[in-house]
């Protein structure tokens, strides 16, 4: 016998009988075999779970969907926002608050890890395309960095392949009836204050048959709703067929069977494709809603911005829009506190605001980012006028959401509905995006209403950004049915 065996036969059979005769007890017992190697320390065999953790905009919520489709794909066990021993952060580095967002993410589950809570922490997305070094020195104990296009590289670390097949297949986490559809990456505008092209690099549009393809594939799994994200829509397809070819793919996509609306998120105002708004007014499935960041209205803050156009072009598109489709809801976003925005410029974009009466608004306050044109501008705007800048729009904004939420009222029309919480089902017309605009409320105490399915609803009331409803044909609530069991 080997002597080594024979030692550790010696070893073990004393442990014994000092446990057996109750001189010794199991911690011991086994603490002695393992001083003496005779059984060793090991992790119980598991599967890997990854956890993917998204932050940010639709685009990262597309991407991880992406991500999620490609490991699913790869017979991998993935689920999102979920417990999992591996976890994939898609971060965002847009501003300064999404920028402490993602870090604080991060420090969480690398805490988690040190604890032993979680084995492996992998991060991805905007933070990390632009600021790599920095978080690679800062918080070292992430097991890899990633950015915007290493998806392959990605996959490798999690043992997953990249599967040019799965073009088009994805993992949703967004309510069944709807689904974003990014139709471009990158961007090529010029914006001052936007750091996206650093991260996300220039524009590249996707081709209208893969569109085609990953919305029929969509539509057969229960999507009625497609949210068309670019960080510019208006310059689709300008690098694959020399020309805007939005409308085009809008058409094509009215084709697909099972989608109901089409609705069109971030359009830049310089350069509008207007044969958009003839598809618009021709199609039925495509929603009389667009989203068309504006930021400004002074012409020489617009020209700081790079934006452009001036005052008084952005103006007439907005009258052209109202003219050709008169029923549309007109989406927007500003930007308070811009370098060098005096009140009196401020004052003329609250004025603005006034006049236009968008159906839908947010505000921003500016945020000095660096590597942009601006930051070479002096953030000489304190924040506590920001803030205060951007609480009068919002202010303005609620009351003209009020007034025209007033003129709905004994109305009819045709909603979604996307949840039930608390003692309502909450939907949405077609005039509202997910999220970040009104909801339908419409009582749940007397009657039942699919989620995902359709309804015409009458408005009954309304407050500044609610609507109150009820159906115009009800679905009855659903009864339990006794059970009959037969007597012999």
């Amino acid at each position: 016998m080997h002597p080594l065996l024979r030692d550790c036969k010696k070893v073990f059979k004393t442990s014994f009988r000092a446990k057996a005769s109750g001189q010794l007890d199991k911690e011991k017992f086994l603490e002695q075999l393992l001083e003496n190697n005779i059984i060793m320390r090991t992790k119980s065999i598991k599967k890997n779970r990854i956890n993917v953790v998204t932050l940010g905009c639709s685009k990262n919520v597309y991407d991880s969907e992406v991500l999620m489709g490609q490991l699913k794909g790869n017979n991998k066990d993935v689920v999102h926002e979920q417990d999992g021993n591996i976890v994939v952060i898609n971060t965002c580095g847009f501003i300064d608050n999404a920028k402490e967002e993602s870090v604080n993410t991060i420090l969480e589950f690398v805490e988690q890890k040190q604890q032993g809570e979680v084995d492996k922490v992998f991060v991805t997305g905007c933070l990390s395309e632009r600021y790599k070094p920095d978080l690679q020195k800062e918080i070292p104990d992430v097991d890899q960095y990633f950015g915007t296009t290493e998806l392959p590289g990605l996959l490798k670390a999690l043992e997953a392949d990249y599967k040019h097949e799965l073009l088009g297949e994805r993992l949703t986490t967004t309510p069944k009836n709807y689904a974003y559809l990014k139709i471009a990456e990158g961007c090529d505008r010029p914006c001052s204050f936007c750091a996206i092209p650093l991260m996300r690099g220039g524009h590249k549009s996707t081709p209208i048959e893969d569109l085609v393809t990953e919305a029929k594939n969509l539509a057969a799994n229960g999507v009625k709703e497609l949210i068309l994200i670019a960080q510019d829509l208006t310059y689709y397809g300008l690098d694959l067929y020399k020309k805007r070819n939005l409308a085009e793919l809008l058409e094509n996509l009215a084709k697909v069977e099972g989608i109901e609306w089409i609705r069109l998120h971030y359009a830049f105002p310089t350069g509008f494709p207007m044969d958009v708004l003839d598809v618009m007014k021709r199609e039925p499935k495509i929603c009389n809603y667009i989203d068309i960041p504006l930021q400004h209205i002074n012409t020489e803050l617009l020209k700081s911005m790079r934006r452009g156009t001036t005052s008084e072009k952005t103006t007439k598109l907005l009258k052209d829009f109202r003219k050709y489709v008169p029923e549309m809801a007109i989406r927007t976003t500003l930007i308070v506190g811009y370098p060098g925005e005096t009140q009196e410029q401020f004052e003329e974009m609250r004025d603005w605001v006034e006049e236009m009466r968008f159906e839908r608004l947010g505000c921003f306050t500016y945020s000095h980012e660096e590597n942009t044109h601006a930051f070479n501008l002096e953030d000489d705007v304190p924040q506590e006028v920001k803030q205060d800048r951007a609480n009068q729009i919002m202010e303005i904004q609620s009351q003209i959401s009020w007034e025209l939420n007033q003129q709905k009222i004994g109305q009819i029309f045709k909603v979604v509905i996307d949840r039930k919480e608390g003692n309502y089902f909450v939907g949405r017309t077609e005039f509202d995006s997910p999220d970040v605009d009104n909801e339908v409320l419409i009582d749940a105490s007397s009657i039942y209403l699919k989620t995902g399915e359709f309804y015409e609803v009458k408005v009954t009331d309304a407050a500044d950004f609610d609507l109150y409803a009820e159906p115009i044909h009800e679905a009855p609530k659903p009864v339990r049915k006794e059970l009959k069991v037969k007597t012999v």
